[in-house]
């Protein structure tokens, strides 16, 4: 049996209720990187009032740097030109001392590349190579700076209280590096919330062996493990951690812009089909929808999408 991890937000829970779309495989994503921890506990509430024994997973921010702060509709960048931010623009007020001239950082799951110019404790100057709008809450990596970072930020720990005061079905651990990170959170935890471990970081793809001794699940998330090997790279990547975790008998996740197209259409591309037929087909335990349920427009036809092929998948037949 599949499961899907599905992510609330404007669209699912508010304007489409949980009730209209759920089933018992569902899993329902808080992503804690929005929102303040009073609203945070609000959706759980809300979950468990629409679903009073709803699977919950909460999706610890972990220590990704985000932007924050930035003016209503964010900041035009442009190809060839330079901005700047303040440091007070980052949820890592310290990030500049992590910078140096030259540096590449990729912002928004490597939509945006730009090049530190400069970093002082006021302000990071950066050229942009890319078009666009950077707008609030956006990760921005850089790569081989994450070992001088505290593995888990302030939000983190108070996420963590939550997920043990309201006993969550599930914490997702991101940006972990090594085993050591594993057994902090679980040091956390009651007991009553079982470890999502998310592998997104090469670091992590390094030390996958440790990893998968120590936790039950495992999330390849693919767009920030993009960011630390590169997008063509993610293919091989993929196959080479999700061959490792059914070796160790691991329940594996698969993320990030499964239905990419569906935030908007109510079909998917027939790419997309063909791709989730090979994600099912590779023995992982389930795919999370993101933005295609936080903020989509055609939620149910995305989900009734993940169920379909799951039974296509069954089925393989050919007759109509």
């Amino acid at each position: 049996m599949k499961r899907f991890i599905l992510t609330v937000g404007p669209a699912l829970l508010n304007e489409v209720p949980l009730t209209e779309v759920h089933d018992e495989r569902n899993i329902y994503r808080i992503n804690g990187a929005h929102g303040s921890i009073e609203e945070v506990e609000k959706n759980i509430l809300k979950i468990r009032e629409q679903i009073p024994d709803a699977d919950i997973l909460m999706d610890l921010p972990g220590n990704k740097v985000r932007t924050k702060d930035l003016p209503d509709g964010g900041i035009m960048v442009e190809n060839g030109k330079r901005f700047e931010l303040p440091c007070q623009c980052f949820n890592y007020t310290e990030f500049y001392k992590h910078l140096k001239p030259g540096m590449t950082a990729w912002a928004n799951d490597s939509i945006f590349e730009f090049e530190v110019v400069s970093a002082d404790s006021e302000k990071i100057v950066f050229l942009s190579k890319s078009d666009g709008v950077l707008i609030n809450n956006k990760g921005v990596h850089v790569r081989g700076i994450h070992n001088d970072i505290p593995f888990l930020f302030e939000k983190d720990k108070q996420l963590i209280q939550l997920a043990n005061k309201w006993a969550l079905t599930f914490a997702g651990l991101s940006f972990v590096r090594k085993a050591e990170n594993v057994k902090e959170v679980r040091s956390l935890l009651n007991g009553k919330t079982d470890m999502i471990t998310k592998i997104e970081t090469l670091d992590a793809v390094e030390n996958i062996n440790e990893i998968l001794s120590l936790t039950n699940y495992i999330l390849v998330d693919r767009g920030d493990l993009s960011t630390d090997v590169g997008v063509e790279r993610i293919p091989r990547f993929q196959k080479y951690i999700i061959d490792k975790a059914l070796f160790f008998d691991v329940k594996i996740f698969l993320a990030t812009q499964v239905l990419k197209s569906m935030e908007t259409k109510p079909i998917p591309t027939i790419g997309e089909i063909e791709a989730l037929y090979e994600i099912y087909k590779s023995g992982v335990y389930g795919v999370q929808m993101s933005e295609e349920t936080a903020v989509g427009r055609f939620v149910k036809n995305c989900v009734k999408i993940l169920v379909d092929m799951e039974q296509e998948v069954k089925n393989e037949s050919i007759r109509l």
